[in-house]
């Protein structure tokens, strides 16, 4: 707890102001400043014709920290916002925590936050802003809105993702065509610790296995897998339809990423509703009930 003293003059008198004692919870000041923090521009204005062409051939792009962001207070400003983030109490109704055992020892570790946009400014600003949503429309060839955001924390002993495409989890059902994800690294990701793969390419394809299915077995170990090897504020943008996975993390240092998930405005806004939908069908750990199983598909 803190305790702040504030001087403030009477309203009904023309005495001496009045000295009050205010305490504060230390995680209602980390929240409030997180709140208050400030927006990150990009510095890219309009991708070249050879990024494009790549974005076209292979589903994915790799941007470089030192070509994207304006300064590097903005990297700087992602890791300590993560920081914060992990430090958030479980809250029902709102930010949505999920947690799952090491691999290790079985000890509970975060998982994954969701929906934490509403509750942080300096996140929203940064990638609901008019830049970011810009460098996303010229890969979809049209104006793009936001529809989720989560950051997959994978610290040490955590649990990697099997081989899916993102649109087989669901994401039609809102009426949308196709998505474009984009990762941003908050921690240095590497093949030790479980950075992203993606097989480039396979995005022209369609769904290559059924709807809540994963990429089948068959063309798991058909394809060729790169690895995308990330430093802090690196950003990764692939489809909807491009297969990927990452291995567990073995190593003894955390790979945090934030996935921020956009789709065509012409075809709807709809994070409210996705969110909605979400909390009823696969809920935060706190709001579960216990006799209740809860199936995560893909």
């Amino acid at each position: 707890l803190l305790l702040l003293l504030l001087s403030v003059s009477s309203v009904y008198s023309s005495g001496p102001p009045i000295a009050l004692v205010v305490v504060v919870g230390t995680d209602t000041l980390r929240m409030q400043e997180a709140q208050n923090g400030s927006m990150h521009g990009v510095q890219v204005r309009r991708l070249t014709p050879e990024q494009l062409a790549a974005w076209s051939r292979d589903g994915y792009l790799h941007i470089r920290a030192n070509d994207l962001w304006e300064n590097a207070a903005g990297v700087r400003d992602l890791v300590e916002w993560t920081d914060d983030l992990g430090s958030w109490p479980e809250t029902p109704g709102k930010w949505m925590m999920y947690f799952a055992k090491s691999i290790k020892d079985e000890s509970r570790l975060l998982h994954r936050i969701e929906n934490f946009f509403p509750y942080h400014e300096g996140f929203d600003k940064t990638f609901n802003s008019e830049g970011f949503l810009n460098l996303v429309g010229q890969l979809l060839d049209e104006k793009a809105v936001l529809y989720k955001e989560k950051i997959n924390f994978k610290l040490p002993g955590g649990e990697g993702f099997a081989p899916h495409q993102d649109h087989a989890a669901g994401w039609w059902s809102y009426g949308h065509t196709l998505h474009i994800s984009v990762l941003v690294t908050i921690d240095p990701a590497t093949k030790e610790n479980g950075c992203l793969e993606v097989v480039a390419g396979k995005h022209k394809e369609g769904l290559l296995g059924g709807k809540f299915e994963g990429v089948p077995e068959n063309l798991v170990q058909e394809f060729t897998w790169i690895p995308c090897e990330t430093q802090p504020g690196d950003v990764i943008f692939f489809d909807s339809y491009v297969p990927h996975r990452s291995a567990p993390n073995l190593s003894d240092k955390p790979r945090r990423v934030l996935y921020v998930t956009y789709n065509k405005a012409a075809e709807g806004d709809y994070r409210a509703q996705y969110y909605a939908d979400k909390r009823k069908s696969y809920p935060p750990d706190c709001e579960r009930e216990t006799d209740k199983v809860y199936e995560y598909k893909i």
